[in-house]
């Protein structure tokens, strides 16, 4: 409780939004969360952050890195979601790449746009925000749900078919029905509510509390059971569907899905996002209690920033050497390691 009745006593407003980008630090079948040790792990993801990502990671991960692929170069937390696939009619499949946002510097390598916020999408906020600590990591959605047709799905997970890449809305909670001319973009808000105790639950998301509502809408007080409001963490990745959009299968239905599943998800509804904190020192707390806003906060006002090279300089080693980029005969993990070629 050591840490809750520190935030309590310190309690004051503040209004920091973060907004930035990481590049792609690598993109193989790691999980240190969901299943630690395993090399491989039974799903591909895509990861951006810190270069200390491994099957093993334990501790305070901000000692464990020596670069970073995002835009802030005290910011050495991991971000992973699952990779989406294209299958073909005849059943093969091929890895969907991934587009920078419009919104951020040109020339970073894929990756993915963070969001750290506490009100919404065009505003700051006037609250206490206690930023995650050394250790901390949670989890969003799940790969194994499966609700009834028709169901909204999980709050916060959304896809948005892409008009152009500065496109947000409608959010939709399953694949787009129809090609989409820009792309496809994945959305994953985490819940902002921690109990004040816990860095971790054995499912990874107990300590936290979802008041998330649609999109990046103002969120619901926090519960007497997790009365602690931290960040309001999001992830956006556009991926570049249109290569694909002359292929779309003849009856019309969805040729995308996510990497896990037999034959992987279709719907979306498994859709699922992972991180663990790696900020360096109170890098993260001195901005939530800053009043920039997006790049502002950028260039020491107050948080220290990289260029796009040096993002994109940054990587993780393969540590499985699987083949992921050619057309494949199944998902990576669903049958026997096609092992990538020697370049």
């Amino acid at each position: 409780m050591k840490w809750l009745s520190l935030t309590l006593a310190l309690a004051g407003p503040s209004q920091a939004a973060l907004r930035f980008g990481c590049s792609t630090v690598s993109i193989q079948r790691l999980d240190p969360l969901v299943e630690p040790g395993a090399l491989p792990s039974a799903h591909l993801h895509q990861i951006v952050g810190g270069n200390g990502f491994n099957a093993t990671m334990q501790g305070d991960i901000a000692e464990k890195s020596t670069c970073t692929t995002c835009t802030f170069s005290e910011n050495f937390s991991n971000y992973w979601t699952a990779v989406m696939f294209f299958k073909h009619p005849n059943g093969t499949y091929k890895r969907v790449p991934i587009m920078q946002n419009t919104a951020l510097p040109n020339g970073i390598n894929g990756g993915m746009t963070i969001y750290y916020t506490q009100q919404d999408f065009n505003s700051n906020g006037n609250q206490k925000i206690t930023a995650f600590k050394p250790g901390f990591r949670m989890t969003v959605g799940s790969p194994t749900y499966n609700p009834a047709d028709g169901s909204r799905g999980n709050p916060g997970l959304r896809f948005v078919c892409l008009e152009n890449k500065g496109t947000r809305f409608p959010e939709l909670p399953t694949f787009p029905t129809r090609p989409c001319k820009g792309g496809i973009m994945t959305v994953h808000h985490f819940p902002a509510c921690w109990d004040g105790k816990n860095l971790d639950s054995p499912d990874h998301q107990s300590h936290m509390f979802n008041t998330v509502r649609e999109a990046f809408a103002p969120a619901g007080p926090c519960p007497a059971s997790h009365p602690v409001r931290m960040p309001q963490l999001a992830f956006e990745t556009l991926w570049d569907t249109t290569q694909f959009n002359n292929m779309w299968p003849a009856d019309g239905s969805n040729p995308f899905v996510l990497s896990f599943g037999e034959g992987g998800d279709a719907k979306g509804y498994g859709t699922h996002a992972d991180y663990v904190f790696g900020w360096k020192g109170d890098a993260l707390q001195r901005a939530m209690d800053s009043s920039c806003m997006f790049n502002a906060c950028e260039n020491g006002r107050p948080l220290k920033s990289q260029n796009v090279a040096a993002m994109n300089k940054c990587a993780v080693k393969d540590m499985v050497g699987e083949e992921l980029d050619d057309w494949l005969p199944y998902l990576p993990g669903q049958g026997p390691i096609i092992m990538a070629k020697k370049k």
